[in-house]
């Protein structure tokens, strides 16, 4: 594949040439008829980072070039960042120039933005941050009506908090979510409320019960949970556990259970090779589980979590990397088989394609 850039005028030829090639990888699969949700072409990103390029008195967002020389370039509006985000930018800036305390040291600016209106940004610095400095970033914080955080090595001052609160729409109902500063989310807001819409419909018949793998902070678990009696999601990451089950009240969702594993110990869990104090209170034989949803990292899941997932009628597995996917299908066609197979162009100008895949058990 050639090198994408960025041209909204070029976007379907991009995304038709991403679909071809999944296609022609996985032809051996015999899919079923491929659905395709597409991007906004401008304004999709939610979150980006940038280093900050101090030219004497004037300080300016910069990116660096990938040759060589790594040149850094001027970044004065980013067209792929939301549109709250862009706005942002130029408010926040002209305010760190105007101050010499919001300026001196600062090397790198993090946006985290939302759907529903709200703004998170750190500022990072190479110094220690002081009183001077909470004061004036309150001020310029309730000035632009946004959220600010600064860090210095083994250092974090929240001005008022470290999250936002998002709003998406998935099939009709509106779901909210705390979304950390450090904890992952998906950079395309809109493409996610696709995603999670896809996710409900496809489900919405599975019944009994489901065991989710790597739940985060309940992005899938939590519009899910309405398609099933019971769910019982796992994370091993410390601050998503606790987004998930901050979100889960704040949806009013009662009928999730979260353990802090990470896939291997569950698979260990549920063959009863090991206990494990987190599951103490949780009664695994309770549940009927009939189906299983997998958002796993790039690198895929392992042999033992994916033959974990045959033994159920229902298989969701949402993947952020076709190469890994197309590994862990292998095995998992040898006991069901493909029902629905959807791309969600989650990345647009990149190679990366997100991919949603359900299966059945064969009779």
């Amino acid at each position: 594949m050639t090198r994408l850039q960025y041209s909204p005028a070029e976007y379907q030829t991009q995304l038709t040439e991403k679909i071809a090639i999944f296609k022609q990888d996985f032809a051996d699969f015999n899919l079923p008829e491929l659905e395709v949700f597409e991007s906004a072409e401008k304004h999709f990103r939610m979150r980006a980072e940038f280093r900050i390029w101090h030219k004497g008195p004037v300080s300016t967002y910069c990116m660096f070039g990938d040759d060589e020389f790594k040149r850094p370039y001027d970044i004065t509006e980013l067209p792929i960042g939301s549109t709250l985000m862009n706005q942002v930018m130029t408010e926040l800036m002209a305010e760190i120039n105007a101050d010499e305390v919001l300026r001196t040291k600062l090397y790198q600016m993090d946006f985290l933005t939302t759907l529903s209106g709200e703004t998170l940004v750190s500022l990072i610095y190479h110094r220690k941050l002081d009183d001077e400095w909470q004061q004036a970033a309150r001020a310029a914080q309730e000035k632009l009506n946004i959220f600010l955080i600064g860090r210095s090595k083994g250092q974090k001052t929240v001005i008022e908090r470290d999250y936002v609160i998002e709003q998406l729409t998935v099939a009709g109902k509106q779901f909210s979510y705390q979304q950390i500063e450090s904890g992952f989310t998906q950079p395309n807001a809109q493409v996610c409320e696709k995603m999670l819409t896809w996710a409900i419909n496809k489900s919405r018949h599975w019944g009994k019960d489901l065991i989710e793998l790597y739940c985060g902070n309940g992005n899938f678990t939590i519009p899910l949970a309405q398609n099933f009696n019971r769910v019982l999601a796992t994370e091993l990451s410390k601050p998503s556990v606790k987004s998930a089950l901050f979100n889960l009240e704040l949806n009013h969702v009662n009928n999730v259970e979260i353990a802090r594993l990470s896939s291997e110990d569950f698979s260990q869990a549920i063959d009863k090779v090991r206990n494990f104090r987190r599951l103490e209170n949780m009664n695994l034989d309770s549940y009927n589980f009939s189906s299983i949803f997998v958002d796993p990292p790039r690198s895929g899941m392992d042999p033992h979590t994916t033959a974990i997932t045959q033994r159920y009628d229902n298989i969701m597995y949402i993947s952020c990397n076709p190469v890994t996917l197309l590994d862990n299908l292998t095995t998992m066609i040898q006991t069901h088989e493909i029902t629905n197979v959807a791309a969600f162009d989650q990345f647009p100008y990149t190679h990366h394609l997100e991919v949603g895949v359900t299966l059945r058990k064969r009779s």
